[in-house]
């Protein structure tokens, strides 16, 4: 086992967005459930819950690492900002956006790739941005398995686009609920989030997994479903009290309006996040993205 190629999911979404499970409960989850390394929470359009995720893991000592990342909605497709720490801006070029991620030391990568969809970048865009003089607008990797019903169809070309381009191969489970974390994942050589990032820049990486069945896709989309109500009677409720709370948004603090990061609670991993007393509260970290930053 002290020889094993480390493993890493680097396409994980939380309460922020549009997942199902907070970030409490998916580190509990990685820690006890998955042989995982390193986990990369990449929420749309935000990267809070990213930010104190990290700090909650390592507060905790936890044996895996967390990367900041963000799925950042592009006019090309879906891409994933890993390595970041600044909130890379939505509804921009794809071309523009990389250049964003690159001058912020972050890597870029198309998430679910080549499917015929608004949400997928193209291969004529991909080999247009591959053929740039300017390789600040270059890709690092591609999501070659996606186990999702956008990944699912055009993962053998996938496979075939990395392998042409010299692209590292990169496998995450887009995971929205919990069990999904871990279903596909990227191996490569050492364990350590920085051992990843030097196997992403030297192509060194290779995707492995499963896909899911519709069955338990129907079950998720039910979930987000029910969450999307709860995040609808939480906003409504915080505005008619003016309590300064909204939804949930997965971590501690994360009810507060604006949401906050307790760092004081960072250590504290299993069990639901607290519900703030009001605006009152003591503050932790900086202040995170308002309500109109998730998606």
């Amino acid at each position: 086992m002290s020889d094993r190629l480390g493993r890493a999911d680097l396409h994980i979404h939380t309460l922020a967005s549009d997942g199902t499970a907070s970030v409490a409960e998916i580190l509990e989850h990685v820690e006890t459930n998955t042989q995982l390394d390193v986990i990369a929470i990449t929420d749309h359009e935000r990267i809070d819950a990213a930010v104190a995720a990290r700090a909650m893991a390592q507060g905790r000592g936890l044996r895996f690492e967390v990367v900041v990342g963000e799925e950042v909605t592009t006019l090309g497709g879906h891409l994933l900002a890993l390595f970041i720490e600044q909130p890379v801006r939505s509804l921009r070029s794809l071309r523009s956006t990389i250049a964003a991620i690159h001058e912020q030391g972050g890597l870029a990568v198309p998430a679910h790739p080549l499917v015929p969809y608004p949400l997928c970048a193209q291969g004529r865009t991909l080999r247009r941005l591959l053929a740039d003089e300017n390789p600040l607008v270059h890709l690092d990797g591609l999501e070659t398995f996606n186990p999702t019903a956008l990944g699912r169809p055009m993962h053998g070309r996938a496979v075939a686009f990395a392998a042409e381009y010299g692209l590292a191969p990169l496998g995450s489970s887009d995971a929205h609920a919990l069990e999904a974390i871990g279903r596909c994942w990227t191996t490569f050589r050492g364990r350590t989030a920085e051992d990843l990032r030097h196997a992403i820049l030297e192509r060194r990486t290779h995707a492995h997994g499963e896909f899911h069945d519709t069955t338990g896709q129907l079950s998720m989309f039910a979930r987000q479903l029910r969450k999307y109500g709860r995040d609808a009677r939480d906003g409504v409720r915080g505005r008619v009290l003016q309590d300064g709370t909204g939804r949930d948004l997965g971590y501690p603090g994360g009810r507060y309006r604006p949401p906050r990061f307790e760092e004081h609670l960072a250590a504290t991993v299993a069990g639901r996040t607290p519900r703030p007393s009001g605006p009152g509260s003591p503050a932790g970290a900086a202040p995170t993205p308002d309500e109109g930053a998730g998606g």
